[in-house]
């Protein structure tokens, strides 16, 4: 339940970045991760045997994903320092999902050392989804200068 309760607290957080941006696109795309998510966690909390049934994530959602992170980095000028987030609302929101993200994948990593047929393409996403938000950081941040 520690995986599914951190995965959770992600999509809460991209929540806040979906409530304080004005981009229409980034709040159909962070819809969009936050229901692969709900089916993530629908995975997590299914037994081994319910596990068919509530299927966890696939190559397409991490194909899905890469294209999303490669569509949004379009443009970005190269990063020439760390990155302090706090710029606008929205792209300190963006640094605190990705935080808790990153989290959610070491904790789904040390179950899956656990219990079989949990990492892969779960493990992925998750992975991408911290550059995802990272890249949307960094939009949110060049849209407000």
């Amino acid at each position: 339940m520690e995986v599914v309760g951190t995965v959770d607290e992600a999509s809460a957080a991209m929540g806040m970045v979906r409530a304080s941006s004005d981009d229409e696109a980034l709040d159909a795309l962070l819809r969009a991760v936050q229901e692969r998510l709900v089916r993530l966690m629908a995975h997590l909390s299914a037994t081994p045997e319910q596990r068919r049934k509530y299927a966890g994530l696939t190559a397409d959602d991490l194909a899905w994903l890469e294209s999303a992170i490669a569509e949004h980095g379009k443009g970005l000028p190269p990063l020439r320092e760390f990155v302090l987030p706090g710029s606008t609302p929205s792209e300190a929101a963006c640094h605190l999902a990705r935080t808790i993200v990153r989290r959610a994948e070491r904790r789904l990593l040390a179950l899956a050392a656990e219990e079989e047929g949990i990492g892969g393409a779960n493990a992925a996403f998750l992975n991408r989804l911290s550059s995802l938000l990272f890249v949307l950081a960094l939009r949110e941040r060049e849209r407000a200068s």
